[in-house]
């Protein structure tokens, strides 16, 4: 069976922002990693937009910078679902577009043969551990305090419990922290 990953960079106070966030080429080649793990990339419209907007012309015409580069082609190959109940339609290659999570689907997915399954969007982590969806929780947090922003964890309202697998140290100073939730 398909393991679920939820992979999200955030600050130290829990705010995801990209903009308030260290991408060194270590933090990318440690996603270029993730995402050659997995056939499946499953995010919401903002972080989908977000990404539509930066990567596909890197895939084109790269940076020179070997790190993003090759984040540019595996996000730019890889499938990708996107959630959304305002969006009419896709134009990033490999994309379709669904307007509602739905559990059974996913579990469905799930089964299928495959590599994992990415979760990369803060509403849709919080509405795939609601719906006990994920195996793997990658928190990527960040040497600094942003004092506002979108919460990761806000919407959860019952108590979660985590095991810790194991963390992952940056030079940027950053920390990966591997959670698997306790069932």
């Amino acid at each position: 069976m398909r393991k679920i990953i939820a992979a999200i960079n955030m600050t130290l106070d829990g705010v995801c922002d990209h903009t308030a966030v260290i991408a060194d080429d270590e933090i990318h080649q440690h996603y270029n990693d993730l995402l050659s793990s997995a056939d499946t990339l499953i995010y919401g419209r903002i972080t989908y937009q977000l990404m539509e907007s930066y990567w596909p012309p890197i895939a084109k015409i790269p940076t020179g910078n070997k790190p993003m580069d090759e984040f540019a082609v595996l996000i730019d190959n890889i499938s990708k679902i996107v959630y959304s109940r305002t969006m009419k339609d896709v134009e990033w290659r490999n994309t379709i577009l669904k307007k509602e999570v739905i559990k059974e689907e996913i579990w469905e997915l799930k089964q299928k043969d495959g590599k994992n399954i990415l979760v990369g969007s803060p509403s849709l982590i919080v509405t795939f551990m609601k719906l006990d969806l994920i195996d793997e929780l990658q928190l990527c947090i960040h040497p600094i305090i942003a004092g506002s922003g979108l919460l990761l964890f806000k919407n959860i309202n019952d108590r979660i419990a985590l095991k810790l697998l194991k963390t992952k140290t940056f030079g940027c100073g950053a920390v990966t922290h591997y959670y698997e939730p306790i069932k």
